[in-house]
């Protein structure tokens, strides 16, 4: 019998999400008290957009460490499995107690991570959701088939989607711009964001961008005549 998801979220929800920043990180150094780069991108993430859960995430993490499901949670499956960080069962239990550490400091401290480029997979995608469901969707290797072109494929999103998302994406365009990468730097993120196609020939990746924002922000104030 699995675990019901309000009570899933209430015992492991936050931890999950830590857990899941560390897709395809390092779990980091244990001699060090430098928090590693995945941790401080939740951190940096977390405070910026929901810092209550800082302490949830702590508590979490160090519950867990301290009392890791028994035999009978595991046979009624009512238990969050740890995925795989490459470390042994007695290495996952220290690893939870010293990230939940990372964490208290970091509330204690106050000191909140200034913003930045995303710098791994997982903070793309959560600082830049609905955009990822665009390129994801709309721009995959598939596109070509699926599309005319470019132009068609941001004509269907506009005429598909709820017009409170394409403000959203619209919202999360510009802020990517304002990060004021260069153009290489933006490839790799839409790259990470699951576009699977080059923007049009006559666009680099910024002026593109710049372009379906533009289109989008007129289908949305149109909508709302």
């Amino acid at each position: 019998m699995s675990m019901k998801p309000l009570e899933f979220d209430r015992r492991y929800g936050e931890l999950d999400i830590v857990v899941s920043a560390f897709a395809g990180q390092e779990p980091g150094d244990p001699e060090t008290d430098t928090a590693p780069a995945a941790l401080q991108a939740y951190l940096r993430h977390t405070w910026h957009t929901r810092p209550w859960a800082l302490s949830v995430a702590e508590q979490q993490l160090r519950e867990y460490a301290r009392n890791p499901p028994g035999r009978l949670r595991q046979r009624l499956g009512e238990f969050y499995s740890v995925p795989d960080l490459g470390l042994s069962e007695s290495q996952t239990q220290s690893w939870l107690s010293r990230t939940a550490d990372h964490i208290k400091r970091s509330i204690e401290s106050g000191d909140v991570p200034p913003p930045t480029s995303p710098q791994t997979h997982w903070e793309w995608h959560a600082r830049f959701g609905e955009l990822a469901q665009f390129l994801g969707g709309w721009f995959s290797q598939d596109m070509p088939e699926e599309f005319a072109d470019h132009d068609a494929a941001v004509r269907d999103y506009g005429e598909t989607v709820d017009p409170q998302l394409t403000a959203r994406l619209v919202g999360e365009i510009h802020e990517l711009l304002a990060l004021g990468l260069e153009d290489h730097d933006y490839a790799v993120g839409v790259g990470e964001l699951g576009m699977e196609v080059e923007p049009p020939a006559e666009f680099t990746v910024e002026s593109w961008l710049r372009t379906v924002a533009e289109r989008l922000a007129t289908a949305v104030s149109d909508h709302g005549k």
